[in-house]
């Protein structure tokens, strides 16, 4: 028989738990939010993280599945970063209202381009990937024997096409979800008077 004192024990440490977890995701969040403005910075270290990663596939000489693996989620990523958020090829009906849309013909109002995966996402997500591929490497039972030269012919291929198909997809759509040209406006100062 339970008596009233395992239940008073159980809630303050139920509690401390609690506690604890909140206290390291907000940690965790307010390092992400000091991090967000420094999009140069954080891909450098990312791809730091990258090269650090493909330095010890080659020196271990294993793991190529993990490898593989990551470079499949990765081109996912980055596909999802290029697609619009509302995808013109899926709009059938064309009528309803869901949202901003690219232009199709250039009749049509300029509507900037929305991403599917923002930058912030996708940064953050091929970190952690990266994070977990490189602690996966540390596990034996991820060794697994493979002949990497068709998995890196398999994933160039798979990437041609992947790409091949996108580019056709911006093409048609006439997107380009890149920007390299902005126009920047010049700032008038208020001490300068203009006569």
């Amino acid at each position: 028989m339970m008596d009233g004192n395992d239940l008073t024990s159980e809630t303050p440490r139920k509690g401390i738990i609690s506690q604890g977890w909140t206290r390291i995701s907000q940690i965790y969040q307010g390092t992400l939010d000091r991090w967000t403005p420094y999009t140069r910075g954080r891909w450098i270290g990312t791809i730091l993280l990258l090269a650090v990663f493909m330095l010890r596939i080659f020196a271990k000489q294993g793991w190529y599945i993990v490898t593989y693996a990551l470079g499949i989620y990765h081109l996912n990523l980055f596909i999802a970063f290029l697609t619009p958020k509302i995808d013109p090829a899926m709009d059938f009906d064309g009528d309803d209202d869901n949202g901003p849309a690219l232009p199709t013909r250039s009749s049509e109002e300029f509507r900037p381009f929305i991403r599917r995966l923002p930058e912030f996402k996708f940064w953050l997500s091929v970190t952690k990937s990266t994070i977990i591929g490189f602690c996966c490497t540390f596990i034996d039972a991820f060794n697994v024997p493979v002949f990497w030269p068709i998995l890196v012919m398999y994933f160039i291929t798979l990437f041609c096409i992947t790409m091949k198909r996108q580019i056709k997809h911006m093409i048609k759509y006439r997107y380009l979800p890149f920007t390299h040209s902005k126009p920047k406006y010049k700032t008038i100062d208020p001490t300068v008077s203009v006569n």
